[in-house]
């Protein structure tokens, strides 16, 4: 590896818009760009992440711009990661 980024990536598929005040759920690690931080597009500071078009943005920017606007967050902006079903009841629980 000679530690240059590789190619850019086609953007991956989004899933539910979440409701304004709900919280987006980012766990895909094609969210975080480990090569550079570029500004955020709503506050302007450098940021490693990335939406899934690939627009550089903080995730706590995301969900407040999806609060802020209700009406427009319902176009897909933002959105979180497709979740996938759980194989039986109790997996995929994140509670203890």
């Amino acid at each position: 590896m000679t530690g240059t980024p590789r190619a850019k990536e086609e953007p991956f598929e989004p899933g539910l818009i979440p409701v304004p005040g709900a919280l987006l759920v980012w766990r895909d690690s094609r969210h975080f760009d480990r090569w550079r931080d570029l500004p955020c597009t709503l506050c302007g500071r450098p940021t490693p992440m990335r939406s899934h078009d690939g627009e550089s943005v903080h995730k706590a920017c995301a969900e407040d711009w999806t609060t802020a606007n209700p009406v427009e967050a319902r176009r897909g902006r933002f959105a979180s990661d497709v979740q996938p079903k759980p194989k039986s009841k109790g997996q995929g629980d994140d509670h203890a």
